[in-house]
């Protein structure tokens, strides 16, 4: 009997059929997919608590309209039942943009090891510029450690996809892959200015450099999660490599 995963989507485009191929070619699971906002009202009824594994592809919490953006923290019932989860030992993987999610929520933040910011705001108690993006990055991956995800996994490889200059609390993760690539503002783009609609503008945006590290585990209540930066779009979904870094964390956290 093929073993449960639960995934998440919703809260920023994506295209669907080659994330379902990416899904389909990740294992034998049998996959449950909602996106938001039904995925949130799902896992607030129970979704998480059976799943032998747990995928976000999410970045939930926000409305963009007219150049701003608004945010809004998850139900009680939705924190409750991601708490319940972790504490029983069942892990989760994000990806991507998950590491955005629920602005108003620090505590998924704290879970997933980072932050991705669209305006300014505080980051553990301290103020933080909004965070910086780039698309079609061509760079290569390279592993800084021996885990069980990364089994198989050559000790470099390319990928192309979009990066993140945002908040990594490397000081409570275990770095797993960093990008060779330099984590300073003038490779980056403004999130804020995007949102503002000044889209590839880095235009007054004194970013500091940040982390190099784009896959991590940490511990969370009982359980493990893993964070990996991969999934931009239908390239990095066909990159075998980043395929098997993603299924060997399904595994682990289940």
């Amino acid at each position: 009997m093929a073993r449960s995963l639960l995934v998440l989507s919703g809260g920023h485009p994506y295209e669907e059929a080659p994330f379902a191929a990416f899904l389909a070619g990740l294992g034998d699971w049998e996959v449950t997919h909602y996106v938001h906002p039904e995925a949130e009202e799902r896992v607030a009824a129970g979704a998480a608590d059976t799943a032998d594994a747990m995928l976000f592809y999410d970045m939930p919490g926000y409305t963009f309209a007219d150049g701003t953006v608004m945010t809004r923290p998850p139900s009680d019932a939705f924190k409750a039942a991601l708490t319940r989860r972790f504490a029983s030992g069942r892990g989760a993987v994000m990806m991507h943009h998950a590491i955005a999610g629920w602005a108003e929520w620090p505590q998924w933040s704290e879970w997933v090891g980072g932050r991705f910011l669209y305006q300014s705001g505080e980051v553990r108690g301290e103020a933080r510029l909004d965070s910086g993006y780039r698309h079609d990055v061509d760079y290569t991956a390279e592993l800084v450690a021996e885990h069980p995800v990364l089994e198989g996994v050559p000790p470099t490889f390319p990928v192309n996809d979009e990066l993140y200059l945002g908040e990594v609390f490397e000081d409570n993760v275990t770095p797993l892959i960093r990008a060779r690539h330099e984590y300073v503002a003038a490779n980056f783009y403004s999130a804020a200015h995007a949102v503002a609609g000044r889209m590839f503008d880095n235009a007054d945006w004194p970013h500091p450099p940040g982390s190099n590290l784009v896959a991590w585990t940490k511990p969370v209540g009982a359980a493990q999660i893993v964070y990996c930066q991969f999934g931009d779009g239908p390239h990095t979904y066909a990159n075998s490599v980043v395929r098997r870094v993603i299924a060997n964390a399904l595994e682990w956290t289940a």
